[in-house]
């Protein structure tokens, strides 16, 4: 077998970039590493410079052609990357488990049917995707999506091909060129994507991959000038330099970067779901953008709710994620797991108390940790986490819950649990935040926009607002009479 390709879990994985329809090699690599066990899964193709170069050229000189095919075979095209998705699910599955630690039951049964479906969702409404004609003075308009070109789509650790798949199956539907680069923590089935694509028969250069470390890579592809879409999803800070690079070509961009989401407990809701509610936050080791990580609880309930928490709490199995009994696997890599305990050691130094939890477990595993005791203005409240650690305070009425719902810099999500219908209204209405679900989380249909306000990000993706990113819009306004016979 090549010295490029690595088996994981039965399957072979190809660690060099995907550029131009063809597999291309880096004079350095960076060792990819299991947070289940910490064992060495391969060494990946370590790109820069050169290799940002030569995807954004394969994507450029891919562009007319792709922009030229017809919407139906393009559909065609992406619903068979879904039908290769579907015949490598397992595959696919136990892959990703092995590389970012999230449980293998998810992975086979939520998250790699959800990637078939982007492709096939993107490629049927590419086929229905119209305005309707208007009139202005006799005039008609018509709007028309023209494909913007070549996109860099930069993607996170914590479900890396479903968050990739959100963006390249969009990106691909609306006629761009892709180079999709995957974080540096989980690189492993965006390669098998890669492969998937061309079984398909999707042409050359028109879905590039590299791999590389943060700004060694991402800079020159961020501000190369032949770029025409960047789609991020990470950090703030990361997101701040990748708008710096962007800025000198005016490349639009959207940002998802996470957030502090609330979840907001009032005295008549059903106390069992708002329990199971707040459980569910400890979905993926905590490592989920748009957890409620914060829980606000009507003072008049919360030693109930906490008491029926931590029972709920306590029946909760962390281990091996490829074990079908586990909920809560370990966190993503060492650098991480400091992050996290970090963030708790100076919450319990600054006077918080740990309900359950507060401690590292073995390896990469840090235990399920609800804190109380905390202040509004402090770090563990203000801070995304990105792990296991749930914060608990409490209000008096309508106006304080909904205060300190929104008393951060971030804007992501938020959850309401309530049984009064018209106070659910009235509250979602004056949350900060880009999706609220009421008595629900988690419940996500690509038809809605997705994205934050404030510093969860800029933008919406998702429907037809996927399509007004990844295309330039054009509105075409032809005069009634006029026209001359020049025969």
């Amino acid at each position: 077998m090549s010295e490029h390709i690595t088996t994981v879990a039965g399957v072979a994985v190809d660690t060099r970039h995907w550029i131009g329809g063809e597999r291309v090699a880096s004079a350095g690599t960076f060792t990819d590493v299991s947070p289940i066990d910490g064992g060495v899964l391969g060494e990946i193709a370590r790109g820069s410079g050169p290799e940002a170069a030569a995807a954004v050229a394969a994507a450029k000189a891919a562009f007319p052609a792709w922009a030229a095919t017809p919407r139906a075979e393009r559909a065609r095209l992406l619903h068979a990357i879904a039908d290769g998705v579907e015949r490598r699910l397992e595959e696919l599955a136990v892959v990703e488990t092995a590389d970012n630690g999230a449980l293998l039951r998810s992975h086979r049964r939520g998250v790699m049917p959800r990637v078939a479906h982007n492709f096939r969702f993107f490629a049927d409404w590419l086929l229905r995707l119209e305005h309707e004609d208007f009139d202005t003075r006799g005039h008609t308009n018509h709007v028309s999506w023209d494909p913007a070109g070549p996109c860099v789509l930069i993607t996170p650790w914590n479900a890396p091909l479903m968050l990739a798949t959100w963006k390249v199956a969009p990106a691909l539907a609306a006629g761009d060129t892709v180079v999709l680069k995957p974080a540096e923590w989980s690189p492993l089935t965006a390669s098998l994507l890669a492969d998937i694509a061309a079984e398909a028969g999707l042409p050359a250069g028109v879905l590039n991959v590299v791999q590389g470390y943060g700004s060694e890579i991402g800079d020159a592809l961020t501000s190369h000038p032949d770029v025409r879409r960047i789609s991020f999803t990470g950090s703030v800070p990361t997101a701040r330099r990748i708008a710096s690079s962007a800025a000198a070509n005016l490349t639009p961009l959207s940002l998802e970067l996470g957030g502090k989401s609330p979840l907001l407990v009032f005295a008549d809701a059903d106390l069992d779901l708002a329990v199971d509610l707040a459980v569910e936050q400890y979905d993926n080791a905590g490592q989920v953008c748009l957890a409620a990580t914060r829980i606000l609880v009507e003072e008049t309930v919360a030693e109930e709710f906490t008491r029926r928490f931590t029972e709920r709490a306590s029946c909760l199995r962390q281990g091996d994620p490829r074990d079908e009994a586990t909920d809560i696997g370990p966190n993503i890599h060492p650098r991480q797991l400091e992050k996290i305990d970090g963030f708790v050691r100076r919450a319990l130094a600054d006077g918080a108390r740990a309900v359950i939890g507060g401690h590292r477990g073995e390896g990469q595993y840090y235990a399920p940790t609800l804190l109380t005791d905390v202040a509004q203005d402090s770090e563990i409240v203000q801070e995304e986490v990105f792990g296991p650690v749930l914060t608990l305070q409490t209000f008096a009425d309508e106006d304080e819950a909904v205060r300190l719902a929104d008393d951060t810099r971030f804007g992501l999500a938020a959850t309401v649990a309530t049984g009064d219908a018209e106070r659910a209204e009235r509250v979602a209405a004056r949350l900060v935040a880009g999706t609220v679900w009421v008595n629900c989380f988690f419940v996500r249909d690509l038809r809605a926009p997705f994205g934050g306000s404030r510093h969860s990000g800029v933008g919406r993706e998702g429907g037809a607002w996927s399509f007004d990113f990844y295309c330039d819009l054009k509105n075409t306004v032809t005069a009634p009479k006029g026209w001359k016979d020049h025969g």
